[in-house]
């Protein structure tokens, strides 16, 4: 048998390789694809993570989506709207760094376990107020900062903790996978609340996020995570801050891909904070029709990160973040100029695919090259560039739809996303040979020989 594998002298070792390559390209059949696609839920420990993270997903795209109408319906505002999106979000800029070396120094799981029990609270504390008509809009903001904390913390603790339930060979599905989740609940949960607020009121929306966090604490304490990966146990705190901000500023993939992800985040994300500006005065859709429209984002998220879920390897992914920035900006510019609401919802897909491909494009490569140890504090900084710039956007989307109008804002955020993904492309050469040391250096190509997945770096 081993001489039947055994090129004969006769025979070109080039039509050798030839056939072999042939036989490797061959489709795989469609249980193979979706075992490939799905192969992180073979791990006890992620099973546990999915299922309890979907049901509480739903409950918190519940709550974003009413506490937003809420906040429009009482006040009426695209100025408070923003100001309640900005106390949301802020503390994570401010936070995130104490959240990254807490997840680099002490256990992900109890982390996480800890975030959700305090997310748990905040619900409740908002539906008691909705639900017994005393909430304010003060409230509601002190409320939302509070959660906002918790995310500074969660965020990072809860992306670093992927690579303890599964371990390197299937992180990047499992990143994929965590998406899709996160998007599918994008899907219903707004699709819930929207009939839920126009039927019966914001509070039980509040009231169903709170119950839904039973669901991923009782699957955290049920994990058995046996080989946790290494936390830094050297130097004080604030050097171990220090050295994770030195690490993303120095190395230049993860800090042009930072540059990249905050600039979209800030420029344009808040379109989703002026939705509900959207869905009454130009699509004259209300509640429900502002739950469509969040869904049609969220389905088309769900489908780029289901596209990205079969990919092995992180070959192309410098390419592709290029060209989602852009994708997404064209489509923001597209959406804002609509006045139809069927139109608005169908462009809402591409918008929501496309930066969701770049977001778990960005984190899969970042985490791709980044040290175990660094790892929190990284994702840190990417929390801090996807999720803390998003405030000052939302503020100056608030601000500026006030004087302009929500559709113009809309579009300037989608031309910046363009001219920085324009901007990224032309360095991915500069970055590209660095970016490959750093993930050989790491091991993380999905499984695959490492020379073949990263042959091209960024390309």
């Amino acid at each position: 048998m081993a001489e039947e594998s055994q090129p004969s002298e006769h025979e070109p070792l080039h039509s050798v390789l030839a056939e072999e390559k042939q036989e490797f390209a061959r489709p795989a059949s469609r249980e193979s694809r979706l075992a490939l696609a799905v192969r992180a839920l073979r791990h006890r420990n992620f099973q546990l993570f999915f299922a309890g993270q979907l049901i509480s997903l739903i409950g918190t795209w519940m709550q974003t989506v009413a506490q937003s109408w809420l906040v429009y319906r009482m006040t009426g505002s695209a100025l408070l709207l923003g100001a309640v999106g900005f106390a949301s979000q802020i503390p994570v800029f401010i936070m995130a760094p104490i959240g990254g070396i807490v997840a680099d120094r002490l256990n992900r799981q109890r982390v996480v376990i800890g975030t959700q029990i305090s997310s748990m609270i905040l619900a409740a504390i908002l539906a008691a107020l909705t639900l017994s008509h005393r909430v304010q809009v003060w409230q509601i903001m002190v409320l939302a900062s509070g959660l906002g904390v918790v995310n500074a913390f969660d965020i990072p603790a809860r992306q670093a903790f992927l690579i303890d339930m599964v371990g390197r060979e299937d992180l990047m599905n499992a990143i994929a996978l965590n998406s899709s989740m996160f998007n599918g609940a994008r899907i219903i949960g707004p699709a819930i609340a929207g009939i839920l607020v126009a039927s019966i009121g914001e509070g039980w929306c509040f009231f169903a996020n709170a119950v839904s966090y039973i669901a991923v604490i009782v699957g955290l304490l049920l994990m058995r995570i046996v080989r946790p990966a290494k936390l830094a146990t050297q130097g004080s705190p604030l050097e171990n801050i220090i050295e994770g901000f030195a690490y993303a500023r120095n190395t230049g993939p993860i800090r042009a891909i930072l540059l990249l992800l905050g600039l979209v985040s800030f420029v344009g994300m808040p379109y989703a904070v002026l939705m509900p500006v959207f869905a009454d005065q130009i699509l004259h859709g209300g509640a429900r029709g502002l739950g469509i429209l969040m869904g049609a984002t969220g389905a088309g998220a769900l489908l780029g990160a289901a596209s990205l879920a079969a990919r092995v390897g992180v070959k192309g992914l410098g390419k592709l973040i290029a060209l989602c920035a852009g994708g997404f900006g064209i489509s923001l510019v597209l959406f804002s100029f609509s006045k139809i609401f069927w139109l608005s919802t169908v462009l809402l897909l591409p918008v929501g695919f496309f930066v969701m491909v770049q977001m778990a494009s960005s984190n899969t490569l970042i985490q791709s090259m980044v040290p175990d140890r660094l790892r929190g504090r990284v994702l840190a900084v990417y929390s801090m560039m996807f999720m803390g710039m998003a405030p000052f956007g939302a503020l100056s989307a608030g601000a500026l739809a006030h004087h302009l109008g929500a559709p113009w804002t809309v579009a300037l955020g989608g031309v910046a996303c363009v001219g920085g993904a324009i901007l990224f492309g032309m360095n991915i050469p500069n970055i590209r040979g660095e970016a490959r040391e750093l993930v050989l250096a790491q091991g993380m190509t999905g499984g695959a020989p490492a020379e073949e997945m990263t042959s091209r770096g960024l390309s």
